[in-house]
Parts: C-alpha cells; structure tokens; sequence
C-alpha cells in the first residue's frame, strides 16, 4: 500500500475552511478550495510515495494493482475517482452521459479535431459519470425532476404572465417539452423572464409563505447570481434536497442536478464528462445536453447506509464503485477488498496494517491498497473507503 499526495481543485464556488481544514492547512485559505482529488484520472492523478502518479503505476501493472476482475472488466484504469467537495455558492446544472452516449459523443468529438482542453468540448473521454454524494454536513442541492403536478403549481402560484408558454408546454406536453424551450430562448426574453420570476419568488420569501419557500429562496439567490440564466427557472421544477451528515444520494446518468451549498464525500466513475444546462458562464451544448437529459420526474430518494464489512455501505447499481464509512476503534478490524481501494482519513488516526508493514493516516490522509492486498486497520478514526462494486 501507498500513502497519496493528491491534488486540490480551486474554483469560484468553493470554501476558504472546509479542505484547508482537513489538510491541516491555514484557514481560512487564500483562496477558494472546491475539490480534493484522490484517484488515478489522468487528468489530476494523486501520486505515490515514490513520486509515480497513480495512473501509470496502474497502466505498468494493472493485474498486480486492480486484480484480474477489475482490469478485465475496466482495462488498465481505476475506474472510480474519490473526492471531497466544498461548495459555499451553487455550482452549475449539469448532467452525465451513459456509457453509449459517452462513447459516441468522444468518438464524434475526437474525429472532428477538437482539443480535449477547448471550452467547446463536450465529452472528454468516453466513459459514464454516475456518482454519489455523501454529506459530511448539512448539504443542499437541486436533484432530478420533481413530479409535474408540482411543477405546475409551483410555476403558476408567481403569477408571472411571461411564465405562460412554459406553463403550457409544461403541462400539454410535458418536461421534454417544457425544458428545452426555456434553454432555447433568446437573450432578450430569457432575461426578462427570469428578471420577473425572481421578483415574483422573492416576494413569496418576504412574506415568509412556507410553501415552496426554499425553491423560492434558492431562485432569488440564483438569480443575483446568475442574472438572465433559464437555469432559474428550470429550479423551480426540481427536487431540493436537504441532505443531513450521513446521508447520501445516488446520481444515475441523465439526472440533472446542482449542488447550492455544503460539504461531502463524492465518489464516481472516473470521467470529466459534464453537460451543462445553466447557471454557469461555461460553455452549455443544448443539442447534446437534451439527448442525454432523463425527463421523467419524481423523488430522489435518500441513501441510508446498510451494515456490510468493514462499516456502513452506501449501495448503488453500478460495478464501477462502492463507498463504504469505516468508524474505526483501538481494536484492530479487517478491511481486506476484492477490488483496489483508495482510503482517506477523515478524523483521527487510522494505523493501516499490511504484509509489508504499517502506515499511518492521520486527518486529510489518504491511501491506495491494491487488491485482495490483506489489510487491517485501528483507530481511532473516521476512513471512507472506496472501491469496485464487482460482487
């Protein structure tokens, strides 16, 4: 096993506490910490102790580091990717491809000689994005479709006349209609639109109507934010989720989702494939963003954890990854996995024991053990585990 240096992403929307906090590091930092990346994606690979970054330590011995299943099933990649997350604004609405879409839209991209690193780029690699998000506090965030009848309702209760056409496609013809008509409005519109439904919601919030309350509250704040942007609007037909410390949710390819505000624990399969629907400055590829959008609406449920080994499991659908929390005492416990795992300590001391010896994983710490490596661990600590999802 190996102990990671791993790198952390800045961006606008992250917080100056949450990262530098578990690193250890001086708070509040110079500047907004959003992501801390342990894995091996290509792009932002942690590196090993001995200064190999993970992903070419994978590609030189992919049996030995994954296990014959894993390098079968995925090739010669870790096919899932650890983060922390700190968002203190929202980020922007988005969804992920499936595995087809992924691949096609890669291989068309690739064969009309866009850069990977263009602004223009939609897919960056031809692999699926689904991904969990574990709460490590209390964490906000937009999530799927709620169902129409509710929709409605929450559109019509404004009162806003330039709302009709919506209203309408909305209720006629559905999600699949109403969506791409407001991404496809012109600037002038658009920006009236959103001017007045903001206006509208704001006045809901000040006199403290409990109903949609939060929707409302969250469409102002986006609004100032992200003046104009349809994003705005389409909010208000999503599920806000209010996740607790401890809960969690799964995010399946098509779900469009923002996160507002909060920190957690994100694993994923390794992809950068993000499609972009609004409140972002970013570049939003309607065409490809409609073909892989998952129209249907209802409740997001909420993920509780199961017992399994080594602590509690978050299970979802998927062979690419699985995350488990392991609350670690003094008495030594077992966290041997068929698959690879990266590990990252969250709180206390984890002392990892191995056939080649110990490592210590104090907070903000993370490590890569290869699979079916025998590994026992002891506290006290906090470990999130990620691996492979293969049974």
């Amino acid at each position: 096993m190996w102990q990671l240096t791993s790198a952390v992403r800045y961006y606008p929307w992250g917080s100056r506490t949450v990262i530098p906090d578990l690193l250890g590091q001086p708070s509040p930092a110079d500047r907004p910490h959003a992501e801390l990346w342990v894995g091996a994606h290509p792009d932002e690979p942690s590196v090993l102790s001995d200064g190999t970054p993970l992903d070419k330590a994978i590609v030189a011995r992919p049996a030995e580091l994954l296990g014959p299943d894993v390098a079968d099933r995925f090739g010669a990649r870790l096919p899932f990717l650890l983060k922390v997350l700190a968002a203190d604004t929202p980020l922007s609405l988005q969804a992920h491809p499936t595995t087809a879409q992924a691949e096609a839209g890669f291989a068309a991209e690739e064969a009309a000689g866009i850069p990977h690193h263009d602004p223009t780029r939609t897919f960056k690699d031809p692999f699926h994005k689904p991904e969990l998000l574990y709460a490590l506090t209390t964490f906000e965030a937009l999530c799927g479709f709620r169902p129409v009848e509710e929709s409605l309702h929450c559109l019509a209760k404004l009162q806003v006349p330039e709302l009709k056409p919506t209203i309408a496609a909305l209720a006629r013809r559905g999600l699949r209609a109403a969506i791409p008509q407001l991404l496809a409005l012109s600037g002038r519109r658009r920006t009236e639109l959103v001017g007045a439904v903001a206006e509208a919601a704001g006045r809901f919030v000040a006199a403290a109507d409990p109903e949609f309350i939060n929707t409302y509250r969250w469409a102002t704040t986006l609004a100032k934010t992200y003046p104009g942007d349809a994003g705005v609007v389409i909010s208000l037909m999503c599920n806000h989720l209010k996740l607790a410390p401890g809960e969690a949710v799964y995010l399946p390819a098509g779900n469009l989702h923002a996160y507002l505000s909060g920190a957690g624990i994100e694993v994923m399969a390794s992809s950068d494939n993000v499609l972009r629907g609004g409140l972002t400055a970013k570049h939003v590829d309607l065409a490809a963003l409609i073909e892989v959008l998952d129209f249907s609406d209802g409740r997001i449920p909420v993920l509780h954890p199961v017992l399994g080994p080594g602590g509690l499991r978050y299970p979802v659908p998927v062979a690419d990854f699985d995350l488990t929390r392991c609350q670690l005492d003094h008495q030594t416990g077992t966290l041997t996995t068929r698959g690879p795992q990266l590990l990252l300590c969250t709180e206390g001391r984890a002392v990892l024991t191995s056939a080649g010896g110990d490592l210590v994983l104090d907070k903000g710490c993370s490590a890569f053990v290869p699979a079916g490596a025998a590994l026992s661990a002891r506290g006290p600590a906090v470990l999130f585990r990620a691996t492979t999802n293969l049974g």
